[in-house]
């Protein structure tokens, strides 16, 4: 019976036991994933390490096929399916054989009926729990998530597709770029595909706009397993510095309904940063009454609304307890309302806003009326 996705990443994330998952990720036919895959290859033969090409899909280009010559192939297995013969990788040949480091072009391939697996991500992941490294590759269009716009931006429906959860197996993202104008000219060169189809291609997909577009959605993935490395770095080191690259924004807020203002502020910093929203809440056990709660559950909903993450931690003291979310959540800006401003009330404010600051993490802290801007 097939694996859910659910236990693909259960055995794959807790501990990673098995190989490493490299992915070369590019944004059109032609940028050079392959051709950079196959590269890395023979550099890592050359330093003594054993490697395979389980598949390599050359599309006819020489200097592609060159380099894929240098390495040992593993013999795919060939399938009769309908009166006609199709080759598929062999992944029992390959773990048969045992290699350090195996090649296998083309992630979001599906394979041909009476294979092992339906998918060839599957083929990888069978591979990664053996203990064998993988280099891959894969175009942005590919991505489940993504199809829908690339069809909204193209025209054109993508109809092998690899899961957005597959993605959080890999280990390592490289962006193998290349400018539009570039690629274009590779086309015309016949580089890419023979020279009768490339004023169709050029005319079609490979359009400007579609490749400008293509690009931004390949470059914004790359970011995105960036950010969850680094994340997961912090994670693991017993340090209090804030690493973050992208900005992570925190408002904190109480019962009092004018805290929808200071979410609000928090919301448009984001949204100009281009950051994380976090809504903090610390339940000191005084927000019991009715109406209270009332308007929590009102402040929560517009934090929800507003696209954030609501926070919701018990302490002792406001201080402590934001300053703990601050370190956990690698935040870069907190936004703290300015409501009680005389007397003892306004001392208490700011020995909190003192305390929180010896506590926390280096961040950018924001006093904001709490009142509509």
């Amino acid at each position: 019976m097939p694996k859910t996705p659910e236990q693909w990443l259960d055995e794959a994330a807790p501990v990673r036991k098995g190989g490493v998952f490299k992915l070369f990720l590019g944004y059109a036919p032609g940028v050079g994933k392959t051709y950079s895959m196959l590269s890395e290859a023979i550099r890592r033969h050359s330093r003594g390490e054993d490697v395979v090409v389980g598949v390599v899909e050359t599309h006819g280009r020489k200097a592609t096929a060159d380099l894929a010559a240098q390495l040992e192939q593993v013999p795919r297995r060939k399938i009769d399916y309908k009166g006609a013969i199709f080759e598929e990788m062999d992944v029992d040949a390959i773990l048969a054989r045992k290699p350090q480091v195996a090649i296998v072009d083309e992630l979001a391939h599906t394979n041909i009926e009476s294979s092992k697996h339906r998918k060839r991500y599957e083929d990888v992941f069978e591979l990664l729990d053996a203990g064998v490294d993988i280099l891959s590759t894969m175009n942005i269009q590919h991505l489940e998530s993504v199809t829908p716009t690339v069809q909204g931006i193209t025209g054109i429906q993508v109809r092998e597709t690899v899961p957005d959860w597959v993605l959080k197996r890999v280990d390592e993202v490289v962006m193998s770029d290349l400018t539009p104008e570039a690629l274009q000219n590779r086309m015309r060169r016949g580089d890419i595909y023979p020279l009768e189809r490339v004023e169709r291609a050029l005319g079609n997909f490979f359009r400007p706009g579609n490749l400008i577009a293509l690009r931004e959605l390949a470059l914004r993935q790359v970011t995105h397993a960036v950010d969850r490395n680094l994340e997961t770095y912090l994670d693991k080191q017993e340090t209090r510095r804030n690493l973050g690259v992208r900005e992570r924004i925190a408002v904190c807020v109480s019962s009092n309904p004018a805290a929808q203002h200071l979410i609000a502020r928090g919301a448009r910093m984001a949204q100009a940063l281009d950051g994380e929203l976090f809504v903090i809440y610390v339940d000191m056990g005084q927000d019991t009454a009715e109406r209270d709660q009332r308007t929590l559950r009102d402040n929560f909903q517009f934090a929800e609304n507003v696209g954030a993450t609501v926070v919701r931690v018990k302490g002792k003291t406001v201080a402590a307890a934001v300053a703990e979310v601050v370190h956990e959540k690698h935040i870069t800006h907190v936004f703290f309302g300015r409501s009680a401003t005389t007397g003892w009330r306004r001392y208490l404010y700011i020995s909190a806003i003192h305390r929180f600051l010896r506590d926390a993490p280096a961040v950018d802290v924001h006093i904001v009326t709490q009142q509509p801007a």
